[in-house]
């Protein structure tokens, strides 16, 4: 059930005291054997508030001293790149990252204690860097995405430019675990000190001009289009500034960076939580959307994409995917005839049928830009994107663009494809609608304690003992991704019109029903709800 300020502006009782959450990350001191007050790496790297003792500066100069760990031991000895979004505490960890890299001698980029770094300019920076014969690098992101405004985020991202993998994240974990009982052994240099010596970085502005190599920049310029682009107060609000004036009828809808993020519309659980494919959290834009031939939003590190338009809203997530891919793979003759369509298997499966009708290769992954990584590395994958509004794909050429979710790239594909057919994008999923069917999807949360949350990432065929759901047998049950036959981390059920996967949140304590039916709303609320009832027998809730 939705919050009753859903949707609304957040008042004053909703805001985070700035200097409180600051002053807990210098102030508390996590408790190694306390499991909520150690490194854990989810989906895209560890995250948790001061607040709570779960991100704090201990945290960031253990996790820190193994990631130096880590690379050593892989070898890569070439230049580490570092960013920053605007969450509070983004700039005490970017400073604490620096004092340990500085001190253990890594050549490290950083931007300037002013500027913003996009995920995605990081990983272009990385990919931009090895594709030179010189020592490797890599890079480190200092961000918890769209979570709420008292939360801090830190993310790994190795030689290949996105995000690292599990094998690597344990690694780092485990290690940052032991260095928060003997932080002795932690080399370090005060920030004031180094502060002259730290050899400072321009992301944006290569970042901004290649994207010219990805995107058709001819065609928009010559549309006149009217693209209104929120930063939603992060890390984009200096791209989209520097992008406004490329010609491309880009108008910045609100310049403004406050780590309260006063200027928010409340998500639909209440919170401040810049997310730009909910609804609730892209109100303002929403309501503004006729000024505009296309709106876009972007959450706070510019990894995810939110597409309003305004003959709909904003779109569906998986909507905008299915766009994009049915247009990705007929206008870019530069990209291999056998490069496939990556997707993770809580994505639409109207994702299926448009790969069906393209005649091109279906790769589904578990939930984890990661999965993409190599994909769109050699250039088997043309397009790989996740439910959540994380996508990245190929150059017009064909050859890397970046290897982690790209939200600014997808926000100005939809102007691109506005340009060349003459059509928003939600026309055009009006169309495959009509070709395929309508399709009913949703995500719900529910609370999973941590004991729940691993049980549930533990689950497989044999603990689904139900022959039915929502009136239809049930045709498979996985627990491994049939495109890389990765374990999923839960499980998905199927039945020839509908499908559910429950899955563990990898940054709060929830869990998250995936659902689609293509017989109607009240089909998917009747699977939402066995699903629920599955989910919940299993771990004994």
């Amino acid at each position: 059930m939705a919050h009753e300020r859903a949707g609304q502006l957040a008042q004053e009782s909703d805001l985070i005291n700035v200097d409180e959450v600051i002053a807990a990350y210098y102030d508390r001191s996590p408790d190694p054997s306390n499991p909520d007050e150690m490194v854990v790496f989810g989906t895209s790297g560890h995250r948790g508030s001061s607040l709570d003792t779960a991100f704090n500066e201990a945290h960031i100069a253990a996790t820190t001293q193994a990631i130096i760990e880590y690379r050593a031991a892989q070898g890569t000895t070439g230049p580490l790149f570092i960013g920053k979004d605007t969450h509070a505490l983004s700039l005490p960890a970017w400073k604490t990252a620096l004092e340990v890299l500085h001190a253990n001698g890594i050549d490290v980029l950083a931007e300037r204690d002013d500027e913003y770094t996009p995920t995605p300019a990081v990983s272009r920076a990385i990919i931009r860097h090895n594709l030179g014969d010189g020592a490797r690098a890599d890079g480190i992101v200092v961000t918890p995405s769209h979570n709420p405004p008292r939360d801090g985020g830190f993310k790994y991202n190795p030689p290949s430019g996105g995000p690292a993998d599990s094998d690597a994240t344990k690694v780092i974990a485990a290690r940052a675990n032991e260095l928060l009982g003997d932080l002795s052994s932690i080399r370090r240099t005060s920030y004031e000190r180094i502060a002259g010596e730290i050899t400072r970085y321009d992301y944006r502005t290569p970042y901004c001009d290649e994207l010219s190599t990805a995107l058709n920049f001819d065609a928009i310029r010559g549309a006149g289009l009217r693209h209104g682009a929120d930063p939603m107060g992060g890390a984009a609000v200096q791209y989209w500034d520097y992008l406004a004036d490329q010609g491309l009828g880009i108008e910045v809808v609100n310049p403004a960076v406050d780590p309260t993020w006063r200027f928010m519309t409340l998500d639909t659980d209440g919170k401040i939580r810049m997310d730009c494919s909910s609804p609730n959290a892209m109100a303002s834009l929403v309501g503004s959307r006729d000024r505009y031939t296309v709106a876009t939003g972007n959450d706070a590190d510019a990894d995810r994409h939110g597409i309003v338009t305004p003959d709909a809203g904003l779109m569906n997530p998986n909507a905008y995917l299915a766009v994009a891919i049915s247009y990705l793979f007929a206008n870019r003759p530069g990209w291999a005839p056998d490069a496939g369509i990556g997707k993770t298997l809580v994505s639409s499966s109207l994702i299926d049928k448009v790969a069906a009708k393209l005649g091109r290769r279906l790769v589904e992954v578990p939930v984890g830009f990661k999965w993409f990584v190599p994909g769109l590395t050699d250039g088997s994958i043309g397009f790989g994107g996740e439910e959540s509004a994380g996508a990245s794909f190929l150059t017009l050429a064909g050859r890397t663009w970046t290897t982690d979710k790209d939200g600014i790239l997808l926000a100005l594909l939809a102007s691109e494809i506005i340009a060349v057919t003459g059509k928003t994008p939600s026309e055009h999923y009006a169309d495959l609608e009509a070709e395929f069917g309508t399709s009913y999807y949703a995500r719900v949360d529910a609370d999973a304690t941590r004991d729940q949350k691993a049980r549930l990432s533990q689950l497989g065929a044999d603990d689904v003992t139900v022959t039915e759901l929502a009136g239809e047998p049930i045709t498979a049950v996985l627990s491994h991704a049939p495109g890389n036959g990765a374990a999923i981390g839960g499980v998905k059920v199927t039945t020839e019109s509908a499908w559910f996967a429950a899955r563990p949140s990898g940054t709060e304590d929830k869990y998250k029903i995936y659902a689609e039916s293509l017989k109607g709303e009240q089909h998917l609320r009747e699977v939402q709800e066995a699903a629920k009832a599955l989910v919940d027998t299993a771990l004994g809730a």
